[in-house]
């Protein structure tokens, strides 16, 4: 009888532990079928984001970031597709705008630049390509001044050009916001250049045009700069 006994004993604790196992499967299915969905594409990198949920965010004061709008991951490079859909927010005729995204990005990480400087510039010069000089390529007022206007075969030549000279001659020169580089590219400006410069650049931050009005602030144009 004692050997029965311990058999059944046996048996019971077999079947409590693979009841208990069962349980904590489905309880778990259920808590992940209840995770908010990643939006993957409003992923940045090489410090990778996302963007808020719909829900308001609440800034913490001790570190001034946004909660709920900075989550950090470490995997994933959404900078392409966060400059696509600036590019077909605002129409630019860029396009195919995913297609422009990627050159926007490969030309920042070619010369070390922060990857919304660009299309930031871009946007407060030319409304995205709207309106340059015809026949110039020049989205970026770049060499556009009363002695004549700087011209180039493609807009890719354009962004080449004046990515290499932005990072030469004013980034490792110490110039490291908008307000330090309009100081020399614009220093006519009344300062209206750098804080439109800053609102796309942290509107393409968060991936979200009211959020770039709301939190604008002098951005670091080294900030998204993959590592060598």
């Amino acid at each position: 009888m004692p050997k029965l006994y311990r058999q059944l004993a046996l048996v019971s604790g077999w079947v409590l532990s693979v009841a208990g196992v069962m349980l904590v499967m489905i309880g778990s299915s259920g808590f992940a079928s209840a995770l908010p969905e990643i939006d993957q594409a409003s992923l940045i990198s090489p410090v990778v984001f996302i963007s808020a949920p719909a829900s308001q965010p609440a800034e913490n004061s001790s570190t001034g970031q946004v909660k709920g709008v900075e989550t950090v991951l470490e995997t994933g490079d959404g900078r392409a597709e966060i400059v696509a859909r600036f590019l077909d927010r605002y129409n630019s005729p860029l396009s195919p705008h995913d297609e422009w995204g990627q050159k926007f990005v490969d030309v920042a990480d070619k010369y070390g630049i922060d990857f919304r400087l660009l299309p930031a510039i871009a946007m407060q010069e030319s409304n995205l390509c709207k309106s340059i000089p015809e026949g110039s390529h020049n989205c970026l007022g770049f060499g556009i001044h009363e002695r004549g206007t700087l011209e180039f075969d493609s807009f890719e030549a354009n962004f080449d050009r004046a990515a290499r000279e932005l990072k030469k001659f004013y980034i490792d020169q110490g110039r490291l916001t908008p307000e330090d580089i309009m100081q020399k590219y614009t220093p006519s400006s009344n300062g209206s250049w750098a804080a439109s410069v800053n609102q796309w650049m942290t509107e393409m931050r968060y991936d979200d045009r009211a959020l770039g009005i709301e939190k604008k602030a002098n951005q670091n144009v080294l900030e998204f700069v993959p590592e060598p």
